[in-house]
């Protein structure tokens, strides 16, 4: 097959780790209503906000934010991946995934959501330089082996800052450069926005985003000793994007 295209996407569950990272199995409650929100509810929702398709005013804020989350993100890790595993946990409709081929990358592309995988497969440009394997499952699974950069956007957003150290020290311990994630930051107008999103169709609306604050996660990654050295990077904000990047530094 050539580089660039998919090679392989179990079904659900089938790289599903143990909740041996995440305490009480509080990860694993959180993991599967989001599955059921973006397999089951959302997903031509993310499919058309994550396409050129047209739509509406509010989501085109959405679609803005992401693209320029990305491309933050994406500015964290060499231009040259040729050599490189990446992971880009919580892959979503593939557009990480491919960004991080063009750059040579050896990409293991996860998602909770089956069919958001799926779609990912379908768009994936051919001839890219690096490859990518598309995977369904959960992104802590110890069957992922190791990496030298991990990528998660907004994929943490739903966890509590406990879930997320120790997530972070999952992935920590089998990285060998940066993690860079995103959470929901800790804001007023966040949390005004969340009130006017009652708007929003019910079948629409997305798993509870949890706010954090750098300081707390920073004293959960103590707790949890966690590896490396956290860092606050830019935070992003287009209409009802609001999304505030984070780097831990292996």
């Amino acid at each position: 097959m050539p580089d660039g295209q998919p090679i392989d996407m179990p079904v659900p569950g089938q790289i599903r780790g143990r909740d041996t990272a995440t305490g009480a199995g509080g990860w694993s409650r959180t993991r599967d209503r989001v599955e059921t929100y973006f397999d089951k509810t959302a997903t031509r929702t993310w499919e058309r906000l994550t396409s050129d398709a047209p739509v509406s005013r509010i989501r085109e804020t959405v679609r803005r934010g992401r693209d320029e989350m990305r491309a933050q993100m994406l500015s964290r890790l060499p231009d040259d991946l040729r050599g490189a595993r990446v992971l880009d946990a919580g892959c979503g409709a593939g557009q990480m995934a491919a960004e991080l081929a063009a750059r040579g990358a050896d990409v293991v592309a996860v998602d909770i959501s089956p069919s958001l995988v799926e779609i990912a497969a379908a768009r994936l440009p051919e001839g890219l330089p690096g490859k990518v394997r598309f995977l369904s499952g959960d992104m802590l699974s110890e069957g992922l082996g190791g990496f030298d950069h991990v990528l998660a956007m907004d994929s943490l957003i739903y966890y509590d800052r406990h879930d997320i150290a120790r997530a972070l020290d999952t992935l920590g311990r089998r990285t060998g450069g940066n993690i860079v994630f995103t959470v929901a930051p800790r804001t007023p107008l966040l949390m005004t926005m969340w009130r006017v999103g009652q708007l929003f169709p019910r079948a629409d609306r997305s798993p509870t985003m949890i706010p954090h604050a750098p300081a707390a996660l920073h004293k959960a990654l103590l707790r949890a000793e966690a590896p490396g050295r956290l860092s606050a990077l830019e935070r992003v904000t287009s209409g009802f994007y609001i999304s505030q990047a984070m780097e831990l530094a292996i």
